[in-house]
Order: structure tokens, then C-alpha cells, then sequence
């Protein structure tokens, strides 16, 4: 089978400890992408977040494509058009800002530039607008403030107590939202049915290709669909027991430029 799309998740899959991609990461996906295979970033950041790295890979000179918020929307770097998009009904959002209080977890969602919150800023919230590179924008009233379209909601918490949470959270929403860790301090609250490999589906129908042509790569729970949905599922030598008993092939860690390893052993040979 050749492989003509590579599906990336970037924190512990594209990037480093460090939070940057290695030299020889980025030049294996360059050299993909002038052979003229797909790249995709699939993540659960918000837009904003993923777009500096999406440029550093001349995504947008090579026409690749950015899933962000966990895949509630699809968009083609190249013309910035939104291939495929899911929002939170609006209605829903008193009552999911409601169970934040109750539950006392941090709640942040977003706009175009900024990280919106009117919790009490935790370590956790702090480390999302660090990952992201988006201040913090903390507001009186989240529910009136957001009077937009948006992808997705994320509350914050310590990882034991906030997988108590998911399980209550899950029981209260689940057949109104999905909801899902991204990393033991973050819980998704998403649009219903909205997950990597969801959106992935849609972006193949639009490019006319089958998931048997896709290499998905990733370390975290919210890659685990993506990995059992591609052709080849790649977990990172860093990645969650789970994940690994759930992929095809396991490479190399994050550290230890993993992608690059797949990349010169399923695609460029």
C-alpha cells in the first residue's frame, strides 16, 4: 500500500519535550511533502495554536491541512478554507459552565486570539496558554462573553479527580456532547460525535482517498481513534499503554525523532 497522507498529532508526537520540532523531523516532512504526499495536524489545540507550525512546515505553500480542536474543524492551509466544521450548541453552554462550578474545575474556551476563562487561573490554564502561545483573557461573565460559534470547551483539573469528572461528565452530557481526556489535566467537552478519526473521514471523502492511504501518529487518548482508523496506526515510543496496544506499528519517542523514523520506513522509500 502506498501511503499518501501522514496524519500528525503535535504535543509528544510532532514536537519535542521542548515543544519544537527537531531538524531532522521537519526536514523528513518537508521531503514528504515536495514528493507530494498530504501532511495533517491533528490536534486537540485550538487554530490559532496550531498555525505557527503549520507555516513552519510551509503547509500553506504545499497545501496541507490543520484538524484543530479534536476536529471540529478541518481547514486547507493553503486557502484557508474550512473544509469541515462542528460547533457546541450555544444553548448548551450555561449548563456545561454550570457543571465546571459544581464539579470546581477550571472551564476556558476560545475566540480568534485569546484563551477565555472567568475561573480562578489554575496551573492547568496556565499551561494550555504556554502550549498555545495565546494570552489568557479572563472575563466576568463566560457565558454572556461567549456569544460566538464555538469548537470547544476544556475544563482543567488535577489528572485522579478529573478522571472522576470525564465519568460524571459522560453521564450528564454524553448524548449531547462528546467528552474525552486529551491529557490526564484536560477533559474535551466537544461537539457530539466529534473526534479525529470523525473528521479525518470527512476530509478523505473531500480528497477522494481511503483511509487505507493514511498513516495516523500520536501518543494521547484523543489519538486513539485516529490510530485504529488509519491504514496504519503508528503509536509514539512516549505514548499511552493504551495507545500502543491499540496501534499497528510503535515507533520511536517524541525525543527521539519518531515521526521521521515512520516517515523514511512507510513513506519515502
Amino acid at each position: 500500500m502506498a501511503y499518501e497522507m501522514l496524519v500528525l498529532d503535535i504535543d509528544g508526537t510532532l514536537t519535542n519535550s521542548k515543544k519544537e520540532i527537531s531538524k531532522k523531523t521537519k526536514e523528513a516532512i518537508l521531503n514528504t511533502q515536495a514528493r507530494g504526499h498530504h501532511i495533517v495536524l491533528a490536534s486537540g489545540r485550538p487554530t490559532p495554536g496550531i498555525m505557527p507550525l503549520a507555516k513552519e512546515l510551509l503547509m500553506d505553500q504545499f497545501g496541507g491541512f490543520v484538524l484543530s480542536f479534536n476536529g471540529a474543524k478541518v481547514i486547507n492551509c493553503n486557502n484557508n478554507e474550512v473544509i469541515f466544521q462542528k460547533v457546541i450548541p450555544l444553548e448548551l453552554l450555561p449548563e456545561i459552565y454550570q457543571a465546571a462550578i459544581e464539579e470546581k474545575v477550571g472551564i476556558i474556551s476560545y475566540d480568534d486570539t485569546s484563551i477565555i476563562t472567568a475561573s480562578e487561573i489554575d496551573e492547568y490554564i496556565e499551561k494550555e496558554s504556554k502550549i498555545n502561545h495565546m494570552p489568557i483573557k479572563a472575563v466576568d461573565d463566560f457565558i454572556a462573553y461567549i456569544n460566538y460559534p464555538i469548537n470547544k470547551c476544556l475544563m482543567t483539573g488535577e489528572p485522579k479527580y478529573l478522571a472522576k469528572v470525564e465519568k460524571r461528565m459522560k453521564l450528564r452530557f454524553g448524548d449531547k456532547l462528546s467528552i474525552y481526556r486529551s491529557e490526564p489535566f484536560f477533559l474535551e467537552i466537544m461537539p457530539l460525535h466529534i473526534d479525529k478519526a470523525h473528521s479525518l473521514e470527512k476530509l478523505l471523502d473531500t480528497l477522494h482517498m481511503s483511509r487505507e492511504q493514511m498513516i495516523s501518529c500520536g501518543d494521547g487518548y484523543n489519538d486513539l481513534t485516529m490510530i485504529q482508523y488509519a491504514g496504519k496506526g503508528v503509536a509514539m515510543g512516549n505514548a499511552q499503554k493504551e495507545i500502543q496496544e491499540a496501534a499497528d506499528y510503535i515507533t520511536y519517542s517524541n525525543d527521539e525523532d519518531g515521526v521521521a523514523h515512520v516517515i523514511d520506513k512507510f513513506i519515502l522509500v
